[in-house]
C-alpha cells in the first residue's frame, strides 16, 4: 500500500520518523497538550502511539499523519483521518490533528485539517467526516468551525474511555461537497 503524503502551503503529513518520537513524548508529556485527556502520556506510550500510527498508515496509506512544518521540516504534531473507535456510540471516519504548542495559533490545525477534509471526500470518498473533542476544548471546536464543521447537539455522548469531568464529549460533523 503506498503511503499518501498531503501537502499544503505550509505543512507536509507525512509517514512518521524515528526523529519524531521524541518530539512527539515531549508534547504528549505536556499537561497543557494533553488538558483534555485524561492523563500525560509517558515515553513508552508515545512510542507505542507512533508504532500503531505508522502500522496503520502502511495497511491503508491514510491515518494519523506526522506533521511538519515545510519550510523547515520541524515536527509539530498529527492529524489524520480515522475510523471511530470501537465502543462509541456512532460510527464513521474522524479528523482528528494534536500540536505542539510553540504550533498553537499559527492556523495550523485548520490548514492540516482542510487537507484532511480534501483527501476524506476526494480520495476516499466519504459521505461525511466527524470529528470529536471534550465539551470545553474551545481551542479545537473553533478549529472545527474554521474547517465549517456543524456543532450536533444530538450527538453529545458520555466518551466510553474517559472517567470524570472530560468524559462528556461533543461532535461535529461536515458532509461532502458531493453528496450535500
Amino acid at each position: 500500500m503506498t503511503i499518501s503524503e498531503l501537502k499544503t502551503d505550509r505543512l507536509l503529513l507525512r509517514q512518521w520518523r524515528d526523529s519524531d518520537v521524541m518530539p512527539w513524548a515531549a508534547m504528549n508529556a505536556d499537561p497543557l497538550v494533553r488538558e483534555f485527556f485524561p492523563q500525560v502520556m509517558n515515553y513508552e506510550q508515545s512510542a507505542a502511539s507512533v508504532e500503531h500510527f505508522r502500522a496503520e498508515l502502511a495497511a491503508r496509506g491514510w491515518g494519523w499523519w506526522a506533521v511538519e512544518v515545510s519550510a523547515t521540516g520541524e515536527f509539530i504534531g498529527f492529524a489524520g483521518l480515522d475510523p471511530v473507535d470501537e465502543g462509541m456510540p456512532f460510527r464513521g471516519v474522524e479528523i482528528g490533528w494534536r500540536l505542539a504548542r510553540s504550533a498553537w495559533n499559527h492556523g495550523y490545525a485548520t490548514e492540516a485539517g482542510h487537507a484532511c477534509l480534501d483527501y476524506g471526500f476526494d480520495v476516499l470518498g466519504l459521505a461525511e467526516i466527524l470529528a470529536v473533542t471534550a465539551i470545553g476544548n474551545d481551542r479545537s471546536r473553533a478549529v472545527m468551525h474554521r474547517l465549517g464543521m456543524t456543532y450536533d447537539p444530538a450527538g453529545d455522548f458520555e466518551d466510553p474511555s474517559v472517567d470524570g469531568p472530560l468524559r462528556h464529549s461533543v461532535v461535529y460533523r461536515i458532509a461532502s461537497p458531493r453528496f450535500g
